[in-house]
């Protein structure tokens, strides 16, 4: 295997935290070695080993690859008339989510194999490097399964998300459909899944609803996550804390009690800026999460309903804007956070061992991403030691696999 030097890094996000203390291993004229897929070496561009190509980083920054702990790129249909609609008053609602399924089961798997291809080149030239992707725009065995299974093709992180809504041919029947999201679904699904989701919340499932969704999942095998607290305050992250669920996402209503559960917990709260820029809602106080010791995740949940943005840089910069975090704390829960979310060492960090996905920056500092929001900022990506996007032309495309 051949050997990259990226040298002359201005600054260089490591992640990892040094014996002063600074939780984000910031390193000034630096170098990383890359050896096959993985980081060999970290340290001080003057003391770089040689290798057999070097990239100039010019006095750029360098950050781990971006990790999106959540994402729903598998699905058919567009609801820009209801963006439209909401922006122009109309209150967001979870039953937007029936008009893209029956879009979805529509399509076939071609196209929405060319359409997740598709999404998975905008995360590239967007600097990420690790997604999840969720289901739940089939609600059938049949659409559920394939789903999944077209997720799959594309990255280990996939989630079962029968659970999303009841569909129309299951209405007033809601416990029927948790019968079969919990049985002949769960069983066709979970060969292809990693990860087991609900959404419970007041107009999807509720807490006992979910309660069997996820301990039917886990008894498969699968690791729980739950959407929660997104439409008002619920139960939803003490049962997502009870579980023992890697993440709980959205929430946008927290009470001090779901704060307080959080911080004494390994769950994650995984915030979705882009959701609340597109549905007009309160933006969470990550500044009070952060103080109260709640580990904390960005990403940005693309959707056709909620949050239609691939773009990780976008919801950093509402995150600093809007949410009370810092630059730093920003980009360490859209990296650092999100591997934390999906319960991974390798990706996130850039230290000897992790996996080598890094993004070289058009811009001295992370501060930039920012500081300058909307200017594409990605120079050039490295999935697993190879260079997938560069800003002059795409080098690889089509995974965003391991």
């Amino acid at each position: 295997m051949s050997t990259s030097l990226i040298t002359n890094i201005g600054e260089l996000t490591t992640n990892v935290g040094s014996p002063g203390g600074e939780r984000f291993g910031t390193l000034h004229e630096a170098a990383v070695l890359i050896d096959g897929d993985r980081i060999a070496w970290v340290g001080s561009a003057a003391d770089a080993p040689d290798a057999d190509e070097t990239v100039d980083a010019a006095g750029r920054a360098v950050i781990p690859g971006f990790v999106d702990s959540h994402s729903h790129l598998v699905f058919g249909g567009d609801r820009a008339a209801e963006f439209e609609a909401r922006m122009a008053g109309q209150k967001y609602a979870a039953g937007g989510i029936r008009s893209t399924v029956a879009a979805t089961r529509a399509a076939s798997d071609a196209e929405l194999r060319a359409r997740l291809r598709g999404f998975v080149d905008e995360l590239l030239a967007q600097g990420t490097t690790t997604v999840e992707i969720k289901s739940g725009y089939g609600l059938s065995v049949a659409d559920e399964e394939r789903l999944v299974r077209l997720a799959a093709e594309v990255t280990p992180e996939v989630t079962f998300l029968g659970a999303h809504v009841v569909p129309a041919d299951y209405a007033e029947r809601a416990d029927e459909y948790v019968d079969l999201v919990a049985g002949a679904m769960l069983d066709a699904c979970a060969p292809h899944s990693k990860w087991i989701d609900v959404f419970c919340e007041t107009g999807a499932f509720s807490v006992e609803q979910s309660r069997r969704v996820l301990e039917a999942g886990i008894a498969k095998g699968l690791m729980p996550r739950v959407h929660a607290s997104q439409l008002g305050p619920g139960d939803g992250v003490r049962l997502a804390v009870e579980l023992g669920a890697a993440s709980v996402d959205h929430g946008t209503y927290l009470t001090d009690a779901d704060i307080a559960a959080l911080a004494a917990s390994d769950t994650v709260l995984t915030l979705l800026p882009g959701v609340e820029f597109s549905t007009r809602q309160p933006y969470p106080d990550a500044r009070r999460l952060i103080d109260a010791g709640v580990a904390v995740a960005i990403a940005c949940d693309t959707n056709p309903g909620s949050s239609f943005t691939s773009s990780m840089p976008f919801c950093i910069a509402i995150a600093v804007r809007d949410m009370g975090m810092t630059p730093a704390e920003a980009v360490w829960a859209a990296t650092a956070g999100g591997a934390l979310a999906l319960r991974r060492d390798d990706v996130g960090v850039i230290t000897p061992g992790a996996r080598a996905d890094l993004v070289l920056l058009k811009a001295p500092t992370r501060i930039h991403l920012a500081y300058r929001p909307g200017v594409p900022l990605v120079e050039q990506v490295w999935k697993d030691g190879v260079a997938v996007f560069a800003a002059h032309g795409t080098e690889n495309h089509g995974s965003v696999a391991r």
